[in-house]
C-alpha cells in the first residue's frame, strides 16, 4: 500500500501548489497593506530640506493632510508632481518627504517644476522611509488632524486617484472636524 501512495505524492504536491497559485492571481498587485493604518505617524527629528533645521512630527501634524515620499531619482515622481501642484494650489496641505536624495538636486527640482509641499523633510538616510514601511517613491499618507495614518497610496497620485480614493477620503476627514 505505501508504494502506491508514494505515486500520489507528485500530485498532491501539484495540487496544493495550484491552490496557493490561484490564491495569488486573485490578489490585487497594488494593494500594498501598510502596519501604520490607524496608527500615528512615527516620531522623526529631520532636516528642512536644504538647511538644517530640524522638523519633527508635530511639525507636520494638526490639519488633516498628505505626506507625499519623493526623490529626484524617480521618475514616476516627476509624472505625479504637476499634480501635486495643482492639489496643493486648491488648499490641500501637503508634506514632502525627500527620500535617499541629494539636496541641491531636490532644491533645483522643485525651483523648476514649482514646490506644492507646505515643509520638505530631507530624508538623506531613508530613516523616516524605513519607519514608515516605505518600498519606494512615489509613496502619499492621509493624516489626519492628529497625525494618525489613514491610508496609504502607493504610486502615482494622479486625477483618477485623487478623484475617487484621495479626495472623498480626505473630505470626509475634514467634514468629521478633524482639520484643526
Amino acid at each position: 500500500m505505501a508504494p502506491r501512495l508514494k505515486l500520489f505524492l507528485p500530485l498532491l504536491i501539484f495540487a496544493i501548489m495550484a491552490v496557493f497559485l490561484f490564491r495569488g492571481l486573485s490578489l490585487d498587485p497594488q494593494a500594498m497593506p501598510s502596519a501604520l493604518i490607524d496608527r500615528p505617524l512615527p516620531e522623526f527629528e529631520l532636516p528642512v530640506l536644504g538647511q538644517e533645521r530640524l522638523l519633527a512630527r508635530k511639525d507636520v501634524i494638526g490639519e488633516v493632510a498628505l505626506l507625499n515620499v519623493w526623490a529626484t531619482w524617480c521618475v514616476s515622481c516627476r509624472v505625479e508632481h504637476p499634480y501635486l501642484v495643482q492639489i496643493a494650489a486648491g488648499g490641500v496641505p501637503i508634506y514632502g518627504v525627500n527620500y535617499k536624495d541629494e539636496d541641491a538636486a531636490a532644491s533645483r527640482w522643485l525651483a523648476e517644476l514649482g514646490d506644492p509641499y507646505r515643509l520638505n523633510i530631507a530624508d538623506r538616510a531613508g530613516s523616516l522611509g524605513l519607519d514608515m514601511g516605505v518600498y519606494g517613491a512615489p509613496e502619499t499618507y492621509l493624516l489626519d488632524a492628529a497625525g494618525v495614518i489613514r491610508y496609504r497610496h502607493v504610486g502615482v497620485v494622479d486625477e483618477r486617484v485623487w478623484q475617487t480614493i484621495l479626495q472623498p477620503l480626505y473630505r470626509e476627514l475634514v467634514a468629521k472636524g478633524e482639520a484643526r
